[in-house]
């Protein structure tokens, strides 16, 4: 496993990287110098979705188990009703990682999108509760997968909100979204405090909306 204080070397699982969150995440690391494997259900979808991204760096595909077993770190991006059946079958190949979550339990209707209750309190603390011997961050949930894959954006004008209960981990996890030009992982709280995170997407999909942009948050005096 690479050295924490070296996070350049950290080979980074994505699971659910051939949806478009993922996949931008990949690019961005990719482009970062880290190798990335992308997981999927499915190891043929895997293999094409790392095949889209081979110009941005060293990206692998595969079949989920196999790649969070490969991985330092994992972070997760799969569908939010397919995220505890994905975790709970994984929690063997996932025990002593860091897992960042970045799952946004959101519902849609012809008003727009509306945050879902969960009965953990947040994706992220059904994560920490399904992973018990895993060190499960939040992070990542307000990144625009439209600019994440552009490749004429340069850099990402946003700040990543890091919550998490092992201050090592979370460290590493804003040290990470740092190796995305234009990005700061800011801390933002122990993992109860999740959910509101979460939640404020369905926020900004409105604000895209309304304004046709690709808006995120930047934290002001820090």
């Amino acid at each position: 496993m690479a050295e924490q204080n070296d996070i350049s070397h950290l080979t980074i699982a994505i699971l659910g990287g051939t949806g478009d969150q993922g996949k931008g995440l990949a690019h961005r690391f990719a482009l970062a110098g880290h190798r990335v494997l992308i997981g999927s259900r499915n190891a043929d979808r895997a293999h094409a979705a790392a095949a889209e991204l081979s110009g941005a760096g060293e990206v692998e595909g595969g079949e989920n188990a196999a790649v969070a077993a490969e991985a330092d770190l994992v972070i997760v991006a799969v569908p939010w009703d397919g995220h505890a059946a994905t975790l709970s079958a994984l929690a063997g190949e996932l025990a002593g990682k860091i897992v960042v979550d970045c799952v946004n339990p959101l519902g849609f209707d012809k008003q727009g999108a509306y945050a879902l209750a969960v009965e953990e309190g947040s994706a992220a603390q059904q994560a920490a509760a399904l992973l018990p011997d895993s060190r499960v961050v939040a992070a990542f949930h307000h990144v625009s997968a439209v600019l994440l894959l552009d490749p004429t954006v340069a850099t990402v004008d946003l700040d990543v909100l890091v919550l998490g209960d092992d201050r090592e981990a979370t460290d590493l996890v804003q040290a990470l979204a740092a190796r995305i030009p234009g990005v700061r992982g800011i801390y933002g709280g122990r993992l109860r405090n999740a959910h509101q995170i979460e939640a404020l997407t369905a926020n900004l999909i409105s604000i895209n909306r309304r304004y046709k942009a690709h808006a995120g948050l930047r934290i002001t005096d820090v």
